[in-house]
């Protein structure tokens, strides 16, 4: 059987994050969403995803094809009844279709339009309609996730040189691990220390919690339940039920909660997140799906940061910020709670990011994690700058 991850009917209101990858590229728990189908299916998986993004994530098609939306994440009882589909089949779960057991003929845009049986099913699962859904259902995502990649595996044995609260069994360590001196509390939830991670001297952890592989936890942090430092990503300061895809750095003191920041990320020393108003009401923060601002039915968010945005020392951002693609932000006071792709600037005002300026600042960023920015990367940024829009 092929199966295709689809980005379904939440794709524009999971912007930032979908502006640069399919769905199924959010990293929530330890991995990302196409990491876990994969591993649960035993097999890979490609995307059908937007035009412009699917030269980079391709899509492989053959006669018979299981299409599964990607902001579903798998478990056991899915899986299961997603592999039973038969040719003509629909998974449906309260009028919402979960996946299709189909050829693909003809179909443009939307798989799941068509005359398809329908499979009622009931069970429960983790959906993701809204960036905050990520950092809400981190918890539980790493806890699973947990369960799942170390199910009949050994951790590295636990070393005398950090501490440990609750289970010492719900720590788990990858080869290549380097821990020195660090405090862990597995009362609330499981630690996962991915391979050739590194915690340094000081630190305090609350689970549940994931480090993924070549990431770093710098000295002194302090990290709370709920967070997800992504692979090659450096973390200090104070973080609470956040997630990091990846390759990004928040390395300096200043607070971070209930937020998501996207790749190739660098947060300036001292930069500061509000999670919660003053009057404890919920948060509003910005939809691109309704093109306004919408209630998270939370009274915690902090900021939602796309993919190559980066803050100057010092800065302060708003409860319930959403920033775009490849931000450049600075200036004294808190910055606006949307701030659109490609903004130049902070509370003084914004300008059009440079196309030749942006261009060298990604190449040098990757460069540095020897990741090359090639043409499929510059094209899907160049794609993007010529839809940015910035408000002065």
């Amino acid at each position: 059987m092929n199966y295709i991850l689809y980005d379904g009917p939440y794709r524009d209101s999971l912007l930032p994050f979908t502006f640069t990858r399919p769905v199924a590229g959010i990293r929530i728990g330890i991995t990302t969403i196409h990491e876990k189908w994969e591993h649960y299916m035993g097999k890979e998986m490609s995307h059908l995803t937007q035009d412009y993004l699917q030269e980079k994530f391709p899509l492989k098609k053959e006669s018979e094809n299981i299409v599964i939306d990607a902001s579903i994440l798998p478990n056991d009882d899915l899986v299961s009844l997603i592999k039973s589909l038969k040719i003509g089949q629909a998974l449906v779960n309260e009028g919402r279709t979960i996946a299709v057991n189909t050829n693909l003929q003809g179909v443009a845009d939307n798989p799941f339009k068509g005359d398809f049986d329908q499979v009622q099913v009931k069970k429960r699962f983790i959906s993701l309609q809204h960036p905050w859904d990520i950092f809400k259902n981190n918890p539980e995502a790493i806890k699973e996730d947990f369960r799942s990649l170390t199910f009949n595996r050994r951790s590295v044995p636990l070393s005398s040189q950090f501490w440990v609260t609750g289970n010492p069994d719900l720590i788990f360590i990858e080869e290549g691990a380097d821990i020195k001196f660090a405090y862990f509390n597995t009362e609330n939830g499981p630690i996962y220390i991915g391979k050739n991670a590194k915690v340094m001297e000081g630190s305090l952890i609350r689970g549940p919690f994931a480090l993924c592989e070549h990431a770093t936890v710098k000295m002194g942090a302090k990290i709370y339940e709920g967070t997800t430092i992504g692979p090659y990503s450096k973390v200090g300061g104070e973080v609470n039920n956040s997630v990091i895809f990846g390759y990004s750095s928040k390395a300096h003191d200043g607070y971070m909660g209930n937020s998501v920041m996207g790749e190739w990320c660098n947060l300036g020393a001292d930069t500061n997140t509000s999670n919660l108003k003053n009057t404890y009401e919920n948060v509003k923060a910005w939809s691109y799906a309704e093109d306004s601002f919408v209630d998270t039915a939370s009274q915690f968010c902090g900021l939602i940061m796309g993919d190559h945005s980066k803050s100057g020392i010092n800065t302060m951002f708003n409860t319930g910020t959403v920033v775009g693609v490849f931000c450049n932000i600075f200036g004294e006071g808190y910055q606006r709670n949307f701030i659109p792709s490609f903004s130049w600037g902070g509370t003084h005002g914004f300008k059009l990011y440079n196309t030749k300026r942006f261009l060298k600042v990604a190449e040098a960023v990757m460069k540095r994690r020897d990741i090359p920015f090639n043409a499929k990367e510059q094209e899907i940024l160049l794609h993007l700058h010529k839809m940015a829009s910035v408000r002065k």
